[in-house]
C-alpha cells in the first residue's frame, strides 16, 4: 500500500491531471469531459479517504511505539567445541549471548547497555551459568567532541576489552594477554569523560569503583586479578579508582594507543570476600597499564600489545585469603604479557572471505610475590595460536584454530565454533 507521502502525491497528480484536461481540451476530450471530471472527482474522493484511514493508522502506530525509532537492538553470540589435546574433558558449549538495547533521548543525550547470558542457563552460580549486566550508561555530548558517561561501562584498557564481539578478534577463545593480565570485560561503576580531536586522536579520563582485594583466593594466581572484580554488584566503594589514555587513528589503518588504571582495592577492610578485616589500615594498591597498536588495511591485519600490572600489600591479601608463607598461591607483586598477531584478509572463495592467522603470546601472571611466598611456574606461559576465520557475512564467522601450550600442555586444543554479532 503507497505511503502517506505517496497517497498525497497521487492525489495532488489527479488534480493537476485533470486541471490540465479543461484547459488544454485534446481531440477526445470531446467525447465526454464531464463524465471524465465526475471519474475524477471520484477517485479523488477514495484518495481522501485512504489517506484519512492512513492518518488514523499512523496515530495508532504511533500512540502503541512512542520513540521506537530512538531504540535499537543488537548483541552478539558465540558457542564452540574444544577437543582437548591432554587429558581434559572435551566440551562443547554455548559460551555466551548478549543482547544490547540502546536508547536515544535527544541528539546529546543516550542510554547504552549490555546483558550476557554465559553458558545457557543459569544454575549453581558461575560453573552453571551466569546472567549479569555487563553494561549500563548514560553519556551526554558536553560539546562537540566531548562527552559525558556515568555507570556502569567497560573499563577502556587494552585492543578488545571495548571491542570484544566474536567477528572482531581472531581465535575462537580471546587472546591470553587480553583474558589473564587485563581481565576480558572487566566493567566497573563510575565517570568518564571522553572525546576526540581533529588530528585522529581519541582520549579519555574516567573515575570508577576498584576491584575488591578481599576476593582473592588461592586460585587466583593463575589468572591475576580477574577473581577481584566486583562487576558493579553492590560494590564496596571505600576506594575509588583513577584511568587515563588515548587511541591514535590519524593514519588511515593504523590505531596506537596506551592507557592506565590505578586504584586502591583493600576497601578499608570492608569488602565482601573472605577475612576482609585482614585489608583494614593498608590499601592493596593496583595499577595496570598497556600500549598497544593495529593495523587493518591492505588486506593485513596485524596487532601487537604490552601489558604490566603491581599489586601492593600483598602479604594483607595472602592473609585474607588464608594462603601462608611458603605457598606458591600467592597474590602476585608483578604480572605482565605481551603478543603478537598476524592475519591476512584477502583470500575469498565464492562471497566467503577466509582470514588465516597465527599469534604467539607470553604471560607471567605471577612474576613475582612477597618474601616468604613462592611462584608457581605453570602461571608462566607462551602459547602459538593459528587458524582460519572463515566469513560466512561480514557480521558471522565460523573459526577453527589450533592453541599450543608450552608449559602448560594439558590445555592444548583445537577448537572450532561460530560467533555472531548484529
Amino acid at each position: 500500500m503507497p505511503g502517506l507521502l505517496g497517497l498525497q502525491k497521487i492525489a495532488t497528480l489527479c488534480v493537476v491531471s485533470a486541471v490540465v484536461l479543461l484547459v488544454a481540451k485534446p481531440t477526445w476530450a470531446q467525447e465526454d469531459v464531464n463524465e471524465r471530471i465526475k471519474a475524477l472527482e471520484e477517485e479523488l474522493l477514495d484518495l481522501r479517504d485512504a489517506v484519512d484511514a492512513q492518518k488514523d493508522s499512523v496515530r495508532s502506530i504511533q500512540q502503541k511505539t512512542v520513540g521506537i525509532g530512538d531504540t535499537s537492538i543488537g548483541g552478539y553470540g558465540e558457542l564452540n567445541w574444544a577437543d582437548f589435546d591432554g587429558d581434559k574433558k572435551d566440551e562443547f558449549d554455548v559460551q555466551r549471548f548478549i543482547m544490547f538495547l540502546g536508547h536515544k533521548f535527544s541528539d546529546r543525550t543516550r542510554m547504552m547497555s549490555e546483558i550476557e547470558f554465559e553458558h545457557a542457563q543459569v544454575k549453581g552460580g558461575e560453573s552453571g551459568g551466569e546472567v549479569a549486566m555487563e553494561q549500563a550508561y548514560i553519556e551526554h555530548t558536553l560539546k562537540s567532541g566531548v562527552n559525558f558517561r556515568a555507570g556502569l561501562h567497560i573499563v577502556p584498557i587494552g585492543l578488545i576489552n571495548e571491542y570484544h564481539e566474536p567477528p572482531v578478534f581472531y581465535g575462537m577463545e580471546r587472546n591470553n594477554i587480553e583474558t589473564k593480565i587485563i581481565p576480558s570485560t572487566w566493567r566497573e561503576i563510575g565517570f568518564q569523560v571522553n572525546g576526540s580531536t581533529m588530528s585522529g586522536t581519541e582520549w579519555f579520563v574516567g573515575m570508577s569503583t576498584t576491584p575488591d582485594a578481599s576476593k582473592f583466593t588461592s586460585s587466583s594466581a593463575s589468572t591475576g586479578f580477574k577473581k577481584m572484580r566486583v562487576s558493579g554488584k553492590q560494590v564496596t566503594a571505600n576506594n575509588m579508582g583513577y584511568y587515563m589514555g588515548f587511541n591514535n587513528k590519524g593514519m588511515p589503518g593504523l590505531k596506537w594507543g596506551g592507557s592506565v588504571w590505578t586504584g586502591a582495592t583493600a576497601q578499608d577492610g570492608q569488602g565482601k570476600g573472605s577475612n576482609p578485616e585482614e585489608l583494614a589500615g593498608v590499601n592493596a594498591d593496583l595499577t595496570i597499564w598497556d600500549i598497544h597498536a593495529q593495523y587493518d588495511a591492505n588486506d593485513w591485519k596485524l596487532s601487537a600489545l604490552y601489558a604490566a600490572g603491581t599489586l601492593g600489600d600483598t602479604e594483607a591479601i595472602n592473609a585474607s585469603a588464608g594462603i601462608t608463607a611458603g605457598s606458591d598461591d600467592a597474590a602476585p607483586e608483578k604480572f605482565s604479557g605481551w603478543y603478537v598477531e598476524a592475519g591476512y584478509k584477502g583470500f575469498f572463495l565464492d562471497e566467503y572471505n577466509i582470514q588465516p592467522f597465527v599469534r604467539y603470546a607470553d604471560y607471567n601472571t605471577q612474576e613475582a610475590v612477597a618474601t616468604g611466598f613462592t611462584t608457581d611456574p605453570n602461571n608462566a606461559d607462551q602459547v602459538l595460536t593459528y587458524g582460519i576465520s572463515l566469513y560466512l557475512d561480514p557480521d558471522v564467522v565460523l573459526k577453527l584454530d589450533h592453541m599450543d601450550f608450552s608449559n602448560n600442555g594439558n590445555n592444548d586444543a583445537f577448537n572450532v565454533g561460530i560467533g555472531w554479532m548484529f
